[in-house]
């Protein structure tokens, strides 16, 4: 019989991400397992045609709210129940994940030391991390702490996605995706617009989740609110350069490509900026390459991007244009 993991991480996007390596590497330590990963039904799509995972398990946490939540959350315990893997890894770290690997009867389960809630009362093993650590590098420890190897191929299975209609990727655009849930990490409409103005005539493709409204120019596609996951990743594929506030479409663009521009207002790029040495960020008013990060002064404080900041990352964004070829 093959060993049984349960990969366990419901949320959010950029966090599944940063899970992807790992996984990999567990994959490549036990080729012959069968790995099921717990994921919420929104974020399931960027793991379809993984070659990691046998199977998903959904958390339809969405469904889990109001008074009738015990009535409906029986089923899905009692169909957890039935998983009985021999492992569960929690890349999650909270109470509520932890409770998962409970109730579907792991032999063992593994966590980290930065777990909270109480979540690591429930782990067999823990792995030792530095909560100041990248995401990708804490959640490979926890890899390691299960028995993959630090030799492992090192990869972000992301899927290929779905062309929009009507959309020619020719000639070249950009991508800009300005908006976030976190408090302080979005960016304004009239910023919006003076990235479009600055990149003209170039194609600015505005994607992204918001309720702000603001007035395209010409050279602006405004497809906020518009596209589905899997359509947002071709168009992250597609794109010549893409422009991003801290976010999880941001980690899939880190995964996809180098031609990448990562806003940090508040939030540390070296904890949650992109994986990718070769890839830009923005913070304090200064563009550098994540791998300069380490020499840099003051990440940590930070303030908001602001319209006079839009004339340093279009330069770059410029610059890989005119390097791609005319068609």
């Amino acid at each position: 019989m093959p060993v049984k993991i349960l990969i366990i991480k419901p949320s959010s996007l950029g966090d599944i991400v940063h899970t992807l390596p790992a996984v990999a590497a567990i994959r490549d330590a036990q080729p012959d397992a069968e790995i099921t990963w717990v994921i919420n039904s929104e974020w399931a799509t960027l793991l379809r045609g993984n070659p990691d995972v046998d199977h998903l398990h959904i958390f339809p946490r969405s469904e889990f709210r109001g008074f009738g939540t015990p009535v409906q959350l029986l089923p899905w315990i009692r169909e957890t129940r039935r998983l009985q893997p021999d492992a569960a890894i929690d890349f999650q770290g909270l109470l509520r994940s932890a409770l998962i690997a409970k109730v579907s009867r792991a032999e063992r389960t593994y966590g980290m030391s930065d777990g909270r809630e109480g979540s690591r009362l429930f782990y067999d093993k823990i792995a030792r991390v530095d909560r100041n650590e990248h995401a990708v590098d804490r959640y490979l420890k926890l890899a390691k702490a299960f028995g993959a190897g630090s030799n492992q191929s090192f990869r972000f299975p992301i899927p290929s996605g779905d062309a929009l209609p009507r959309f020619d990727p020719f000639p070249g655009f950009v991508v800009l995706h300005p908006h976030a849930r976190g408090r302080r990490k979005s960016i304004s409409p009239v910023i919006i617009q003076e990235f479009c103005r600055a990149l003209a005539p170039t194609r600015v493709v505005v994607v992204g989740k918001s309720h702000r409204k603001f007035s395209p120019p010409e050279n602006c596609v405004e497809l906020t609110n518009q596209t589905t996951l899997l359509q947002l990743i071709w168009l992250l594929r597609h794109a010549c350069f893409v422009i991003s506030i801290d976010s999880g479409p941001m980690h899939i663009a880190a995964a996809l490509t180098t031609n990448l521009i990562s806003i940090h207002t508040w939030t540390d790029p070296r904890r949650v900026g992109p994986y990718n040495a070769a890839a830009f960020i923005w913070k304090n008013g200064t563009v550098m390459r994540v791998s300069d990060m380490d020499s840099a002064d003051a990440l940590r404080k930070g303030r908001p991007f602001r319209r006079q900041d839009v004339p340093a990352a279009a330069d770059i964004a410029m610059k890989v244009l005119a390097q791609q070829p005319v068609v």
